[in-house]
């Protein structure tokens, strides 16, 4: 793992004055000699708008680190988000995971449209797009290579069957999502956005 060999190379250099910041789980830990150092920084999606900063220790997190990494968050724009406890998926996407899988279950099991379920969203709730419009953000590659890790590790075959048709529906015709301009919806100007778009 190239991660695994950067932090074992930091291991060799302990005359850097830097502090380590991760922003995947912390199996890391170990690989990097120093766990008293060593801690989650996580940024979401587009954070020039949401600028939010999961800053999440692990047991061996020191506390001048952890207050050091928040502070440090506040100082670049960003809203630090302290977590005191390891949990996978941080806070935002321990809420945001199960929201994306129930509205791609909703769609590959014929329940309903995209359009259908993210209007449905946006006008219960007044969010400003729905599911399907964040999974265009996060990138419709990301979403079929979490799909197929899921599979693999749940051995549930729904995860498998979404993901190859994520990739002939969409991977394989070029739509990646936002970044290729096109997606479930279509970009710049994707439906989502009418003014109309939430009146039916």
């Amino acid at each position: 793992c190239y991660k695994a060999a950067l932090m074992g190379g930091l291991k060799c250099a302990p005359g850097l004055g830097l502090r380590l910041y991760e922003n995947s789980p912390s199996q890391m830990v170990e690989s990097t000699g120093r766990p008293d150092r060593f801690l989650a920084l996580h940024f979401a999606n587009e954070i020039w708008k949401n600028n939010t900063a999961e800053v999440m220790r692990h047991a061996s997190t020191s506390e001048t680190v952890f207050d050091a990494v928040v502070q440090f968050a506040k100082s670049i724009g960003m809203v630090a988000l302290p977590i005191h406890k390891e949990q996978p998926g941080y806070i935002l996407n321990s809420l945001l995971v199960p929201f994306l899988d129930a509205a791609q279950k909703l769609w590959f099991n014929g329940v309903a449209g995209v359009e259908t379920i993210d209007r449905t969203w946006m006008i219960a709730t007044g969010a400003p797009q729905g599911p399907f419009a964040i999974l265009d953000v996060v990138g419709l590659n990301t979403v079929y290579n979490i799909a197929m890790a899921r599979a693999e590790a749940s051995q549930n075959p729904l995860y498998r069957q979404i993901a190859e048709r994520l990739k002939r529906d969409y991977i394989d015709q070029g739509k990646l999502g936002r970044q290729s301009g096109e997606g479930f919806y279509r970009y710049p100007d994707p439906a989502f956005r009418e003014p109309n778009f939430t009146k039916g």
